[in-house]
């Protein structure tokens, strides 16, 4: 599987797909920062249903990202 982790200041985000028993993919992301036991990992996952699995990790990513510069 290909690495999609992106570093974003002090966040790890790593946009991941799921393929559906309807042939679309659902799409979630892992927002990680810290390290050790003072690490934090947040997960997002999102309610649209995509038709490719390229669509569904342009999603997360973009998401991932607006999180990430946000805060």
């Amino acid at each position: 599987m290909k690495n999609n982790n992106i570093e974003v200041g002090r966040y790890l985000v790593s946009p991941m797909t799921k393929p559906q028993d309807d042939g679309s993919f659902s799409a979630s992301v892992s927002i990680r920062s810290g390290r050790g036991m003072a690490s934090v990992d947040r997960v997002m996952r999102f309610a649209p249903q995509f038709a490719s699995r390229r669509a569904a990790l342009r999603y997360a990513t973009a998401e991932g990202l607006a999180w990430a510069r946000a805060h």
